[in-house]
């Protein structure tokens, strides 16, 4: 198990010859690294001397960006008459397996289905994760031929292989999650594993495209250590069951894998597990989703915007590259930005060849000129209606495929994608010309406002003369769409058990992470992954 605090999670061995207080401060940004005003600043909040301060330690970052005049707020562990203790940080330490251990079946090697795994070693069973891609390694090889050619490899792409969507996918580890589980554990997973150790001070971490896959690749070695199994290209195309009872699975090499429990974590794109769930009879349930487009902006503006100062001018050094979050509600459906990624890049998402589907990414250091989020609306069960009588629970599934194979024609080959100058969308014109792109496979122009449906559209241009309003030059020649944004959550959830986390036909199923419908994002994956883990070894208690 991780050697992080099970006695204290933030990693400390308490001395009682100091005292430790903690303190908040706040600080203008020109002087918010200069550690004698932190001491001084942590001295006037504890109301002593600032001789008596012998040491400092920064624990929580994050930045008031609200004025022009912008803060940095600070929570400092302070050591007082003395030093403060040694600070030990977590280590990838997990008991070995016996031989006997019980074995789990885990399907899928995203962070629901890796940090299950490592739950499951904690308690002392045995998981076995199948994979249907391949390792990090290899699958970054993969990626070079769809960003070239437009070819996707279907198995081994941005969605599919080791770590799941996120690998490759920026990294974002935010969430408001934080009644949900142990956040901060998992944090300390992921710095175990090689993280940057800043992301258990920043307000908003995030590891990065080219960090992640090393530090799921690392994940991956501490299950095979401890005595767990991992097997990539191991696509799940069947089911074993005895009578109400899930056994295991086969593969479409022709593999059978059984355990005790089988926990589902395939993420919201192995849409053949969805429809191998609905020909087995196992009951789905709709759920609202999102789609639309990847709207793209010069990082330079947002900055800008963000930070109070003229575009054009250089972003200080002491500030990252801003971010945003936009949000209304339209006519009952909510309109809003979705995975914004500053000093990012657009990627192709597409999972088979027949589709144009695009996401965003970051690297660790956020420096591409480019900022680009998501833009989407919320689409409820009932606006699937027109494609509910052909596929029924898989209607929003449909949904998403008609979109993807639209933009592929509308794009005009490989995986270019169809973009549009957002002023040109208001207008329902098509773009002369487009702006420079972070989008590798390249853009052709297109009428987006007519590739997507009528509502979507009508609702999309409602909350961007909104959202121009309220980020003046948001809505601008500058700014251009790409689609399509498809991919954002799950349009299936397989239902489970409140209690039991197991499906409610199904015993020893465990529909778990963002692909039955139960998290939205790396951090929340990961916690239901622990979660469904621990449900699964409370189980065989009972």
């Amino acid at each position: 198990m991780l050697e992080f605090g099970r006695a204290n999670r933030l990693g400390l061995a308490r001395m009682s010859a100091a005292r430790i207080e903690t303190v908040d401060v706040i600080l203008p940004l020109a002087h918010s690294e200069d550690t004698a005003l932190r001491t001084q600043a942590a001295a006037r909040q504890l109301g002593v001397p600032v001789n008596r301060i012998h040491e400092i330690r920064l624990r929580k970052h994050s930045i008031d960006a609200r004025k022009r005049d912008i803060k940095i707020q600070l929570r400092l562990e302070v050591g007082v008459d003395g030093p403060l203790p040694s600070e030990i940080l977590p280590r990838p330490e997990y008991p070995a397996l016996k031989a006997a251990a019980r074995r789990v079946i885990i399907v899928g090697s995203g962070p629901a289905g890796f940090f299950a795994a490592l739950r499951l070693i904690e308690r002392g069973l045995k998981p076995i994760v199948l994979e249907r891609g391949k390792d990090a390694s290899a699958r970054r090889f993969d990626l070079a031929p769809l960003l070239r050619e437009g070819r996707v490899i279907e198995d081994s792409n941005y969605c599919f292989g080791e770590g799941g969507a996120g690998t490759f996918s920026d990294g974002k580890l935010y969430t408001r999650a934080t009644k949900r589980g142990p956040v901060a554990e998992v944090y300390a997973t992921f710095v175990a594993h090689g993280a940057p150790v800043q992301i258990l001070v920043d307000s908003h971490p995030h590891i990065g495209s080219n960090l992640l896959p090393n530090v799921v690749k690392a994940m991956r070695e501490s299950i095979l250590r401890a005595g767990g199994e991992v097997h990539f290209g191991a696509r799940v195309a069947g089911l074993v069951r005895r009578g109400e009872r899930l056994l295991g699975v086969t593969t479409a090499d022709g593999r059978e894998f059984l355990g005790d429990a089988t926990i589902l974590a395939t993420g919201h794109s192995a849409r053949d597990i969805y429809r191998l769930l609905h020909h087995e009879g196992i009951r789905l349930e709709q759920k609202a989703f999102a789609v639309g487009v990847r709207i793209e902006h010069p990082q330079n503006f947002i900055d800008s915007r963000q930070y109070h100062y003229p575009v054009g001018q250089e972003r200080p050094h002491l500030l990252p590259a801003a971010s945003y979050r936009l949000a209304t509600k339209i006519k009952d459906r909510g309109v809003h930005s979705f995975c914004m990624c500053p000093g990012g890049f657009i990627v192709p998402a597409a999972t088979e060849n027949d589709e144009v589907v695009v996401n965003g990414m970051s690297l660790s250091r956020r420096d591409s000129p480019f900022a680009n989020s998501g833009l989407v609306v919320t689409v409820e069960p009932e606006d699937t209606a027109p494609w509910q009588e052909e596929h029924g629970v898989l209607a929003g599934i449909a949904m998403q495929k008609s979109l993807e194979q639209a933009a592929k024609l509308a794009g005009g080959g490989g995986q270019v994608a169809p973009g549009q100058r957002v002023p040109d969308f208001m207008a329902g014109l098509v773009s002369s010309t487009l702006n420079a792109t972070s989008y590798f496979p390249g853009l052709n122009p297109a009428r987006l406002d007519k590739l997507l449906p009528g509502a979507i559209t009508w609702r999309m241009k409602q909350g961007l003369k909104l959202f121009g309003q309220q980020m003046p030059g948001y809505v601008s020649n500058e700014a251009q769409l790409i689609g399509c944004e498809t991919r954002t959550s799950s349009p299936v959830r397989i239902p489970r058990d409140d209690l039991s986390l197991q499906h409610p036909e199904v015993l020893g199923l465990y529909p778990c992470g963002e692909g039955a419908g139960f998290a939205g994002g790396i951090v929340s994956a990961a916690l239901d992954g622990i979660r469904c883990a621990d449900a699964a070894v409370d189980a065989f208690k009972v």
